[in-house]
């Protein structure tokens, strides 16, 4: 059991950002920029590959108010998911 906060099934997300394949800071800096094109209350998806947005993530979101809702693990990548506030 990993002591990572798992996402809720059926989220309505209104953008997908695909970071596979990028190490930090990219991901990050990525979704700060996508997340700019959504309305508050809009949830991203973020996929990516790079271990360290499991810590750079969630603490960017609680720093700049949005909600983190969590993450799945998928085959080969890990899905994270950013309500914007």
């Amino acid at each position: 059991m990993s002591d990572f906060k798992v996402a809720p099934d059926g989220l309505e997300v209104a953008a997908v950002l695909d970071a596979k394949g990028l190490s930090c800071p990219m991901p990050l800096l990525r979704t700060k920029k996508e997340i700019g094109k959504l309305k508050s209350g809009e949830i991203l998806q973020v996929d990516g590959t790079d271990p360290g947005s499991r810590n750079d993530i969630p603490g960017w979101c609680e720093r700049a108010g949005h909600e983190y809702l969590g993450e799945k693990e998928e085959s080969g990548y890990i899905s994270f998911f950013i309500k914007k506030g």
